[in-house]
C-alpha cells in the first residue's frame, strides 16, 4: 500500500478519533450548561453545578483546537470550503464560545442576583447552541452541502443558513444535544453530594438517554431513505488529486452500501444504542463512573456510524456531487501529514495523559458549604 494512501487514511481516523473526543469531553461541560437553570433551583445549587466542570471546563478546549487545527492543516481544502461557505455559523459559533468563558469568570463576581441570572442564561445558551450546530452540522454532511468549485478550485456556497436548519439537521442536533446532556447530568451526578441538584441530575440524564436513543434510532431509518453519495470513477486514492476528477452520483440508500458489503460494521451501532442503554440503568443505579463511560461509548458508537457510512466522503456537494471532497482528494501533502502525525503520536498520548491526571487529581465531591464560603469559586 502506498505511504501516501496510509496517512490519509490514518489522518481520516484521527479526525474521527478528534470528533469523538470534542463531543465527549466539551460535550459533557456543554451539557452542565445546558441543565445549570433547570437542576440548579438556587444559587448555591448553580455555583455547586459551575464547579463541578471548573478545573475541566478551560483545559477540555483543547479538544476544539485540535480539531480546528487538524482540519487546517490535514484537509486544507475541507477547511477552506467549510469555513467560508458556512460562515454564518462559525459566526455564531463564535460568540457563543466567547461568552462562555466571560459567564464563568464574570457570574459570581457580583452579588446582585439580576446580574448572575443573566450570565446563567448566557452560560445556557452557550452549552445548548454550539452542541446543537455539531449534530447538525453532521447531519447536513449526510445530505450534501451546497458548493461548486470553478476551474481554480475556488469554492462558491449556493445555500443559506436556513437553508442548514433542514428537518433532517435538526433531528441530528437534537440527538448531539441530548448526549451531550446526558453527560452534563452524569457529571453532575458524580461530582455533587446526595440531595436535590443530586436528583434532578438523574432524572435529567435518564431523560436525555432516552430521548438519544430513540432519535439515533429514527435517524438511522432516516439514513436508509436518504439518497446517499457514490463514487464511481477516480484516480488512485494514493495519488494527489482534486475534486475536479472524480465522478459521483446519488443513489437511494448509499449511506448503507458499507453495512451491506461489510456487515461487521453493524457492530458499530450497535455499539451506540447498546450504550446509551447500559448509560440508563448505570444512572439508575446510580453509578456515575460507569455512566459516564457508557456515554461517551454512545459517542463513538454515533460519530462512527456516520463515518462509516460517508467513507471516503467528508464533505458531499449537493450543487455538483462530482465535486465533492472526500479524503482522497481534500488532503495536504503527503510531508505534512507524515509530519503531523509524528507531531500528534506525541501531543496526543500527552494530553490524554495531563487529561486523565486532572480529572483523578480533582476527583470527589463538590461540597455545597465550600462553594458558598469561598470567594474564589465560580
Amino acid at each position: 500500500m502506498e505511504l501516501y494512501l496510509v496517512f490519509k487514511l490514518i489522518w481520516w481516523a484521527l479526525l474521527g478519533v478528534l470528533l469523538m473526543g470534542l463531543a465527549t469531553m466539551v460535550g459533557m461541560d456543554m451539557g452542565v450548561g445546558a441543565l445549570l437553570r433547570f437542576v440548579g433551583r438556587t444559587d448555591t445549587e448553580r455555583r455547586v453545578a459551575l464547579n463541578t466542570i471548573a478545573p475541566h471546563w478551560d483545559g477540555n478546549q483543547v479538544w476544539f483546537v485540535l480539531g480546528g487545527g487538524a482540519v487546517f492543516a490535514a484537509f486544507p481544502l475541507l477547511y477552506a470550503t467549510a469555513f467560508s461557505g458556512l460562515y454564518v455559523v462559525m459566526l455564531l459559533l463564535l460568540w457563543t464560545m466567547i461568552v462562555r468563558p466571560l459567564g464563568f469568570e464574570f457570574r459570581s463576581k457580583l452579588p446582585y442576583a439580576t446580574w448572575r441570572n443573566v450570565w446563567d442564561w448566557a452560560l445556557v445558551v452557550s452549552g445548548v447552541v454550539p452542541m446543537f450546530v455539531y449534530g447538525a452540522a453532521m447531519g447536513n454532511m449526510l445530505l450534501g452541502v451546497p458548493f461548486h468549485f470553478d476551474w481554480d478550485l475556488t469554492s462558491f456556497y449556493t445555500g443559506s443558513f436556513l437553508s442548514l436548519l433542514n428537518p433532517f439537521a435538526i433531528l441530528c442536533g437534537l440527538l448531539a444535544l441530548s448526549l451531550s446532556i446526558y453527560m452534563g447530568g452524569v457529571m453532575l451526578i458524580g461530582r455533587s453530594e446526595p440531595g436535590a441538584l443530586q436528583q434532578r441530575a438523574r432524572r435529567a440524564a435518564s431523560i436525555a438517554i432516552v430521548v438519544a436513543l430513540l432519535l439515533f434510532a429514527i435517524g438511522g431509518v432516516w439514513v436508509s431513505q436518504l439518497s446517499g453519495y457514490q463514487l464511481l470513477q477516480a484516480p488512485a486514492p494514493g495519488a494527489a488529486q482534486t475534486p475536479l476528477q472524480q465522478t459521483v452520483r446519488l443513489a437511494a440508500g448509499a449511506w448503507l452500501d458499507h453495512y451491506r458489503h461489510a456487515p461487521i460494521l453493524w457492530l458499530v451501532p450497535a455499539l451506540g444504542f447498546s450504550a446509551m442503554m447500559f448509560g440508563f440503568l448505570m444512572v439508575r443505579a446510580n453509578r456515575s463512573t460507569l455512566a459516564w463511560w457508557s456515554g461517551a461509548l454512545a459517542w463513538i458508537g454515533v460519530i462512527g456510524s456516520v463515518g462509516a457510512s460517508m467513507f471516503p466522503f467528508l464533505m458531499p456537494s449537493s450543487s455538483d456531487p462530482s465535486q465533492s471532497l472526500t479524503i482522497w482528494n481534500a488532503v495536504s501533502s503527503r510531508t505534512t501529514l507524515i509530519w503531523m502525525a509524528g507531531w500528534a503520536g506525541v501531543f496526543m498520548p500527552a494530553i490524554l495523559a495531563y487529561t486523565s491526571w486532572a480529572f483523578y487529581v480533582m476527583r470527589g465531591k463538590v461540597k455545597a458549604g465550600h462553594v458558598a464560603s469561598d470567594p474564589h469559586a465560580y
